[in-house]
């Protein structure tokens, strides 16, 4: 699933072409918007804004009209030039928009969606996202609050996963972070300190905002996906790879050296 850092990534590459122009075109190729008129809807609108919280991305259109897309496991935005091969197949591609010679495109959706501002604001979904730990206004306290609040016994690996605590982390960057922090992500999350919380959220929170910059997750890959394989840091034990919790997410981690 893509993480906060590859959304705020496309919402960098996106909104030089659509931000303050109406775009030229607007097209819905999936059959499950055949009866929705998006193309009518958002016809002459400038895109006022293009944000990213968390895994959300928003496109919010003059009139109050905002767009709004969760990629899960399948979805993709794209750039392609007006004319050039896209990255997946046509059929694929569930929105277009056409602006200043160039092609944004969704493919695969799975969750796309056409907002009113009123029907946006009451949504409980977007409502009750923590803060987004790429923003510049990310608040701390706003994270140990929301952290305290939920259940003591939950893993501190499965705890900020939780995109009500701390919008953005995904399966890789929470690795990575207990990795970097030497925090073991199966201690119970009531018996890790806030400085040692606080300590994974700044290992993130740089390397995840230079990702959202330069779209390179990759060269930040220590454990991830290497179960097996001699720790990076220790050089004794091998890394450990299990399913956490209750929706049993891949979790890596050093036996060793995280604690």
């Amino acid at each position: 699933m893509p993480e906060g850092d590859t959304i705020h990534y496309a919402a960098n590459r996106i909104r030089p072409i659509l931000a303050g122009v109406a775009p030229d075109e607007v097209r819905t190729p999936h059959a499950r918007f055949g009866r929705d008129r998006w193309p009518e809807r958002l016809q002459g609108r400038v895109v006022e804004a293009v944000e990213a919280h968390g895994k959300h991305l928003f496109l919010r259109f003059e009139g109050d009209l905002t767009i709004h897309s969760h990629l899960r496991m399948t979805g993709a935005w794209r750039v392609h030039a007006d004319g050039a091969r896209w990255a997946r197949a046509p059929r694929r591609a569930w929105l277009v928009l056409r602006a200043r010679g160039q092609d944004v495109v969704q493919f695969d959706g799975p969750v796309l969606e056409l907002l009113s501002e009123t029907r946006r604001r009451f949504d409980l979904r977007l409502a009750t996202l923590g803060p987004d730990i790429i923003k510049e206004d990310f608040d701390e306290r706003v994270f140990l609050r929301r952290l305290r609040e939920d259940d003591p016994t939950r893993p501190i690996g499965d705890a900020i996963l939780d995109q009500r605590t701390i919008a953005g982390i995904g399966n890789l960057w929470k690795a990575e972070s207990c990795f970097l922090a030497q925090i073991d992500p199966w201690r119970p999350s009531g018996e890790v300190s806030d400085d040692e919380a606080l300590r994974i959220v700044h290992e993130a929170r740089p390397r995840m905002q230079r990702s959202a910059v330069d779209g390179n997750q990759t060269r930040f890959k220590a454990i991830y996906g290497k179960a097996g394989q001699v720790c990076p840091r220790c050089g004794e034990a091998k890394i450990q790879q299990r399913g956490q919790w209750d929706d049993n997410r891949r979790t890596y981690w050093c036996p060793a050296c995280q604690r």
